[in-house]
């Protein structure tokens, strides 16, 4: 035999030896669906693996790269993902067959926790004579790329009011609709992101600019009865230059979700590392926008079933759970 083979023995043998003893152990190996290269998505999946598969015993997750959301949700429902990243929404309304263009029901995904919220931003030139939602009748905006979860969220909230076709929608990403807002190629813009967002500060630091309080519209209309994975918030003043204003909104909450299938004590411990005070400084130091997560809102913006384990954890800390999370 061939020094080579003889290696590839030793080496396949150990291989071997190593399977042997983790199935003896009893390891569980998780895959993490997260998100696109660089994208926050994928910030938290990759952290949030690295360090339960460091701190939970018997546990190995590993990290896979993902379109974003609406994969996560079919790939955490279906069991080629144990854990994914999930807007409340897609989660929502995959459980009702209410997707775009998707009628089958997600019903096996099951949320564990609010990681931060997505909130809307209706951005304006000062003086441009748009005061209120209503003034966009007849005017051209852009929200967000085709397909987004920007441009999704704005064809509800403004089907709901009866605008979306008497407007006049482009399909802009951020930073081009906060330049073609200076350039006056649009009237508005439409931002569905944590704040302050890079593009509305763009835009603000080139135009004197107004952003629209766009809850009471939501309210008149019902959009929030229709959709109620949309949960109300400020975007305080001075959080933009020369918005110097409270500016009331909503958001979609980004969320963490886990497969029916997944074994509850995993769940369990997974989120008592993951919520200790020293994993979310951990997270904090992975992504800033983990500021957002706390124990004390750990359930925000969840309208669908928990997990057995994530229910568990979240009455040990003293987490009132409702009736449609509690609804496996």
């Amino acid at each position: 035999m061939s020094k080579f083979l003889r290696g590839l023995t030793v080496t396949l043998g150990i291989m071997g030896m190593t399977l042997v003893a983790a199935t003896a152990v009893g390891l569980d190996r998780l895959a993490f669906s997260g998100g696109p290269e660089g994208g926050t998505f994928q910030y938290f999946s990759n952290g949030i693996a690295i360090r339960l598969s460091k701190n939970v015993p018997d546990v190995e997750v590993s990290n896979m790269a993902s379109a974003g959301s609406l994969e996560n949700l079919r790939r955490v429902n279906s069991g080629e993902a144990d854990f994914g990243i999930v807007y409340s929404g897609d989660t929502y309304l995959g459980r009702n067959g209410r997707l775009t263009n998707d009628t089958r029901k997600y019903p096996n995904v099951h949320a564990m926790s609010f990681l931060y919220g997505a909130p809307a931003h209706l951005i304006v030139k000062a003086g441009s004579g748009i005061d209120k939602v209503a003034d966009l009748e007849g005017k051209r905006i852009a929200v967000g790329g085709a397909g987004s979860g920007a441009a999704g969220a704005a064809e509800r909230y403004f089907s709901s009011l009866g605008l979306w076709d008497k407007m006049n929608v482009e399909f802009l990403g951020y930073s081009k609709a906060a330049s073609a807002l200076g350039d006056n190629l649009i009237d508005a813009f439409w931002v569905f992101a944590g704040f302050p967002n890079s593009s509305v500060i763009q835009a603000a630091a080139s135009n004197k600019i107004k952003i629209l309080s766009v809850d009471e519209a939501g309210d008149e209309a019902g959009f929030f009865n229709d959709y109620p994975f949309y949960t109300k918030l400020i975007i305080p003043a001075g959080t933009y230059s020369g918005v110097d204003y409270d500016v009331e909104s909503f958001q979609d909450s980004a969320l963490w979700v886990a497969g029916a299938h997944v074994k509850p004590q995993i769940v369990h411990d997974a989120l008592a590392d993951i919520y200790s005070k020293e994993g979310l400084a951990y997270m904090i130091k992975v992504k800033s926008t983990a500021k957002a997560m706390s124990v004390e809102g750990g359930l925000d913006g969840i309208v669908t079933p928990v997990h057995e384990g994530a229910e568990k954890f979240w009455k040990e800390q003293g987490l009132e759970i409702t009736e449609a999370q509690s609804a496996r």
